[in-house]
This record gives C-alpha cells, sequence and structure tokens, in this order.
C-alpha cells in the first residue's frame, strides 16, 4: 500500500499536465485530441527513434476508442477507407505521389505493403480526416 501512495504522490504533479493529452471523453476532446495527433504525426513523423513516438500509438488508441464509441463508422481497413476516398475523388493510384509511385500505392491496395506513419498523414491531411481512419 505504501507503494501505491508513493508512485501517487510522485505521478500526481504531472497528471494535471498530461490528463488532457490522454482524456478523450467528449466531442471537445476528441477534436483537440486529432489536432495533438496531427501535430505530432508533423514533428515525430515515422521517426521510431523519437522520444514521442509511443504517443502516437497510445493518442491513435485513445482516438480510435472515441471513435468506435461515439460516431458510427462502418468498420473498413485502412486499404478499404482509402480505396473510398479514392473512388469518391476520382482519383487514380498515379494521383497519389505522396503515398508513392503507382507501384507503391497498387501494393498497397493490393494488401502487399502497409501504409507507413508518413503516408497516412499525407492521406490524412489530403483528404481532411483523421489519421486514425488509415490504420
Amino acid at each position: 500500500m505504501e507503494e501505491v501512495k508513493k508512485f501517487a504522490e510522485t505521478v500526481q504533479p504531472y497528471w494535471a499536465v498530461v490528463e488532457p493529452v490522454l482524456t478523450v471523453r467528449t466531442e471537445a476532446d476528441y477534436v483537440r485530441a486529432v489536432a495533438r495527433l496531427n501535430a505530432l504525426l508533423d514533428e515525430v513523423g515515422d521517426d521510431a527513434t523519437h522520444p514521442l513516438y509511443s504517443l502516437l500509438d497510445t493518442l491513435g488508441t485513445l482516438i480510435r476508442a472515441y471513435e468506435d464509441e461515439h460516431m458510427s463508422m462502418p468498420k473498413a481497413t485502412g486499404v478499404e477507407a482509402l480505396q473510398y476516398l479514392m473512388e469518391e475523388h476520382d482519383l487514380t493510384q498515379s494521383d497519389l505521389p505522396e503515398v508513392g509511385s503507382q507501384g507503391v500505392v497498387s501494393e498497397i491496395l493490393r494488401g502487399k505493403r502497409r501504409l507507413n506513419i508518413r503516408q497516412i498523414q499525407a492521406l490524412a491531411e489530403r483528404f481532411h480526416v483523421s489519421p486514425a481512419v488509415f490504420i
């Protein structure tokens, strides 16, 4: 019990700063979380050695949990979402240079290659959607 008390005393001063970043319970929290995730993607990119890299995953998970509970989004993989958005915007594989060459886009759409963080960020910005759509 003493160990828990020490832990709480150690963490409490920092929690006031961290808690708003890790709380996604309301629409306003969600909007802020998506903005933070986009800013983190700009800062961290796909640099797995960046000190905040794991925060991308954590924040993405929190955003996804909120979306799953509060938003009626059809279940789709990131590739399915990309295919849908390409169709809606009348785009071909060659129209996505931010993802890579036509061959790279083709491999992604066929499931032979996964989207990386840079590509997810670029697609989220292009289509004005949460990066979580492509995860």
